[in-house]
């Protein structure tokens, strides 16, 4: 690197050495990426529109989820909490039958 005449754009290093520095979760992130773009993974996240996307368009759409019917944290929390207690029981009856 010492006679490379791009080192400008690498580094400022005294020693002409560049030192890269990886996050603490860098590896994690590698794996899960890794693992997020194989054919399985892919397979996994299209179905995720299907059932975690899904839950919230219908919260949204037939529950209230657009705009807070209360005011205050507790209150809309309890909205929230009661909303998926409704969805719920609608997945269980639909189960069920």
């Amino acid at each position: 690197c010492e006679s490379c005449s791009e080192l400008k754009r690498c580094t400022s290093n005294k020693k002409f050495v560049k030192t890269i520095t990886r996050h603490v979760w860098e590896d994690s992130k590698e794996r899960v990426n890794q693992h997020r773009l194989s054919p399985v993974g892919k397979s996994i996240y299209a179905r995720r529109k299907e059932t975690v996307e899904r839950s919230f368009a219908d919260a949204k759409e037939l529950h209230g989820y657009r705009y807070a019917r209360f005011r205050g944290k507790s209150k809309v929390q309890a909205q929230c909490l009661l909303t998926a207690a409704a969805q719920n029981m609608k997945k269980i009856a639909l189960m069920a039958a």
